[in-house]
């Protein structure tokens, strides 16, 4: 990675910085994501009731699609933290600097949360027809368009180009910023530097596939295989799974922060132990 901190950590706030900054707001948009689909849907099918008011739907469509542009524009920004760690090590405190990585954060919630109030308003300003019945588990831009009463070809067009922006460009900048990461570390003359070096970016490359590949088959391919049935599978693999894997595919593999969770866990039961103690006498 970027940075190195010799002292063990002992807590996830005393985890270098500017890396885990950009860690911690990935997670911040997994558990966004999921928070916004799977409460509503966990009470839809308990309870067997599967209604849900237009604020509520244009509330999912507005935070899972921010939650969605912001994460691919995170991603894209933690690339360019690898490739400046690998291919300019030494500018790295410069470019990758903890105000910049804030800077960036902001900067991908922003750009998210503008784009997706855009597609949000557009796409309920629609007259919906009867019955008003959505193929999908939950509220999303596609799936509310396949029940309005008007021509939407233009504007699933529009979605389209989108998507390519938002997907397709982001990971030709990664690709390539790892196309000079490899040349870079084939010049390595360190056995050890070249191995601790594809460490650092392999846990990022597991989270470009699982981010990368259900969306361009979500929002890329042909309308004509569209089916919902197929729509349902790959939108709960990217709003359920890959918010589950993401730690195991990243967090957790990361060495520093296995010791601050054990660290904190450890804490968080002796200061329970202490409280039962406390109660008994």
């Amino acid at each position: 990675m970027g940075t190195g901190n010799t002292s063990e950590p002992t807590d996830f706030t005393r985890l270098p910085s500017p890396m885990y900054l950009l860690l911690s707001q990935l997670s911040l948009m997994d558990l966004t994501l999921t928070s916004s689909v799977v409460p509503k849907m966990a009470a839809n099918f308990f309870s067997g009731r599967r209604g849900i008011s237009l604020l509520a739907c244009g509330t999912q469509i507005f935070v899972s699609l921010t939650v969605a542009i912001s994460e691919c524009i995170l991603i894209t920004l933690m690339c360019f933290d690898r490739y400046v760690a690998i291919c300019h090590p030494l500018r790295y405190p410069v470019l990758v600097s903890p105000r910049e990585c804030s800077r960036m954060a902001a900067a991908s919630w922003a750009a998210g949360a503008l784009t997706s109030l855009g597609h949000t308003a557009f796409t309920l300003h629609f007259r919906i027809c009867s019955p008003r019945e959505i193929p999908h588990f939950f509220c999303e831009v596609m799936a509310v368009l396949r029940i309005v009463c008007e021509d939407t070809s233009s504007y699933e067009k529009a979605v389209v180009v989108t998507s390519i922006f938002v997907l397709l460009l982001p990971l030709s900048f990664i690709l390539s910023s790892y196309l000079l990461i490899l040349l870079a570390i084939l010049r390595m003359n360190s056995p050890e530097g070249r191995s601790k070096a594809l460490a650092t970016c392999s846990s990022h490359l597991c989270v470009v596939g699982l981010y990368f590949g259900p969306g361009m088959f979500i929002y890329m391919r042909p309308g004509s295989v569209k089916t919902p049935r197929l729509n349902q599978g790959l939108f709960l693999f990217e709003t359920v799974l890959t918010p589950l894997l993401n730690p195991l595919a990243y967090s957790l593999r990361n060495k520093e922060v296995l010791s601050a969770l054990k660290k904190l866990m450890k804490k968080t039961s002796v200061l329970q132990l202490r409280g039962r103690n406390f109660m008994i006498s």
